[in-house]
């Protein structure tokens, strides 16, 4: 293999889900101002909006969205246009 073909602060990092709060460690090389002791063991911490715990395309749940107000307002600018 090519020497110092990887970075050099390639580590342990914990990606936290702020979502749901579901944590999990993987190698990374992102900068990371915050820290997270997990198991007696220091990592730096990366917070995150969604994951797979909670991406709707995972877990199979559709989040609402108020529609009927959109529908409503539809109808009422443009109605049944036949009549």
């Amino acid at each position: 293999m090519k020497q110092g073909l990887h970075p050099a602060n390639y580590r342990p990092v914990v990606f936290k889900d702020m979502s749901n709060d579901d944590t999990f460690i993987t190698r990374s090389t992102i900068n990371a101002k915050e820290t997270i002791d997990i198991d007696g063991i220091n990592y730096p911490l990366i917070k995150i909006e969604i994951s797979n715990t909670s991406h709707p395309f995972y877990t199979g749940k559709q989040k609402l969205v108020d529609t009927a107000g959109r529908v409503d307002k539809y109808m009422s600018r443009y109605g049944n246009r036949k009549k």
